[in-house]
């Protein structure tokens, strides 16, 4: 990844708040692996419920990374909930279905932008990184 982008990036990250909702482990460690030494806080949640649960305790999250398919409710459920009382939060859906209609599906929820799974490192940071465009 050019270094130019990943220090913009960085900068941009700096003092964001990230909510990963992911049920499955080894992508949630995935996830953070990726995010630890670009973010302020990284925050987890298990199901869809405690996603929405978390947003409305705190308010300063700046970035959702979306899983959909997720126990108790699914992601397009949950990010359906929080846009209805956060409409600036950025929400990333990533998923293990990549058909066009899925990132169509995504987006109707209230959703920014989708990445496919599994994560592919640079691609998720250029998603995370147009979302973040000053």
């Amino acid at each position: 990844m050019e270094k130019e982008f990943m220090i913009k990036l960085a900068d941009q990250l700096k003092n964001k708040t990230v909510l990963i909702v992911e049920d499955e482990i080894s992508s949630e460690q995935l996830l953070s692996i990726i995010l630890q030494d670009l973010t302020k806080e990284i925050l987890l949640a298990r199901t869809g419920k405690e996603a929405v649960e978390m947003c409305t305790i705190n308010k300063n999250i700046d970035l959702i990374l979306m899983d959909i398919k997720l126990p108790i409710m699914n992601g397009y459920e949950a990010t359906r909930k929080i846009r209805e009382f956060n409409k600036d939060v950025i929400i990333v859906a990533q998923t293990a279905y990549a058909y066009p209609h899925d990132r169509e599906q995504a987006l109707e929820a209230g959703c920014n932008d989708y990445i496919s799974k599994p994560i592919n490192k640079k691609q998720l940071l250029e998603v995370i990184g147009n979302q973040f465009k000053e």
